[in-house]
């Protein structure tokens, strides 16, 4: 027993971490203000400089520590089943020692978790630190956004390359576009203060898994990468690029990533992106439409060009092929989490972006 008590002992204060993160938890969870404190002083600071760490690597972090994690996990049960089975002598406490280490494991992950990801997710809303004034829309209004929005396609739409099947594609590599992504990001400084990382988003080797799984990107909060399903649709690939730079750079709301993605696009100055950046957010506010007011939804989806029909069929295309039990049951735990942190809509906040692009065109026609 003396071993088991310093075994105890040696690691006992990672055991302090659980409460410190449930602590912190509920403190963004009573206090926006304290939320918001942490997004802006504490977070960046050591988020920036990891970012920067981890960004001089070509390749996801991320994606290789949860591979690592996997089959260490795989050969650390196997060995420790086998062992407790084969030998008798202080069972208990080898026992003990065997299971503390994944509890150790999942007790650093949830910390790491809270202090990386969930706090932010209680700071203030993107409109009210951009001074956007979200409120009801009628369909009239939706419309006319879906007309913008549709017309802004079609235009951008000409001065893009496609492949042989008339499709859109990205002109340079994706290791080119992801250092002009957070170039774009980045130029979003000067009017939006807490919008900046260090970060470079990485493409991920085992892209398609993520498609069956319906993901376009993740953001991994314990490496600082903003990581991205590069096997998807070109279309998507850049706005989604810049989409994970928002959660990076501490806005981890879906709808308001999506909307800070829009920006960093149309606003970039790239073809592309701004390509990307409108198609995106039209097909949201189209979908949002499509709920609406069908009839209305059917005179602006008549405004697109055949180029820009194209695209949206590839995309669909390639989504369906990945439409199955899998993709369900990640859906389904994606709904959770975001509803455990706060966004009420579960994935159904992704539509909440409409809210956002209404107030800043509103803004603008102003």
């Amino acid at each position: 027993m003396k071993s088991l008590s310093a075994f105890r002992l040696r690691r006992f204060w990672l055991l302090l971490l659980l409460p410190a993160a449930f602590a912190l938890d509920l403190a963004a969870k009573s206090s926006p203000d304290f939320a918001e404190w942490y997004a802006v002083t504490i977070y960046p600071v050591y988020a920036q400089f990891f970012s920067a760490v981890t960004g001089v690597l070509p390749f996801s972090l991320g994606e290789f520590c949860l591979i690592a994690l996997v089959l260490f996990l795989l050969v650390y049960l196997a060995r420790g089943i086998y062992r407790l089975i084969r030998i008798k002598e202080d069972r208990f406490a080898r026992l003990v020692r065997f299971l503390s280490i994944p509890l150790l494991i999942a007790v650093c992950i949830a910390f790491l978790c809270v202090t990386n990801y969930g706090t932010n997710h209680r700071r203030y809303s993107f409109a009210a630190v951009s001074g956007l004034t979200v409120r009801d829309s009628s369909a009239e209004e939706l419309y006319d956004l879906c007309v913008t929005l549709t017309e802004t396609a079609n235009a951008l739409r000409e001065d893009v390359t496609e492949d042989e099947n008339g499709v859109f594609t990205l002109a340079d590599s994706v290791q080119t576009n992801a250092a002009r992504a957070k170039t774009f990001f980045n130029a979003l400084h000067a009017d939006y203060p807490t919008l900046y990382t260090t970060g470079t988003p990485k493409p991920v080797v085992f892209s398609e898994v993520m498609s069956y799984l319906d993901i376009s990107g993740i953001y991994c909060p314990f490496t600082f990468e903003a990581n991205v399903n590069v096997h998807m649709d070109d279309v998507g690939i850049p706005f989604t690029m810049c989409h994970e730079l928002s959660h990076l750079s501490g806005y981890m709301r879906e709808d308001e990533a999506n909307f800070i993605a829009f920006l960093a696009c149309i606003q970039s100055g790239d073809a592309d992106f701004r390509y990307s950046g409108a198609f995106l957010a039209m097909v949201h506010a189209s979908n949002a439409l499509y709920s609406a007011d069908y009839a209305l939804w059917e005179q602006a989806a008549a405004l697109r060009s055949d180029a820009v029909e194209r695209d949206i069929a590839s995309n669909n295309a390639y989504w369906a092929q990945y439409d199955t039990p899998v993709a369900e049951v990640s859906n389904r735990v994606n709904d959770a989490y975001l509803k455990a942190n706060g966004q009420e809509n579960g994935v159904q906040s992704y539509g909440r972006m409409v809210d956002l692009l209404l107030a800043y065109y509103r803004e603008n026609a102003a």
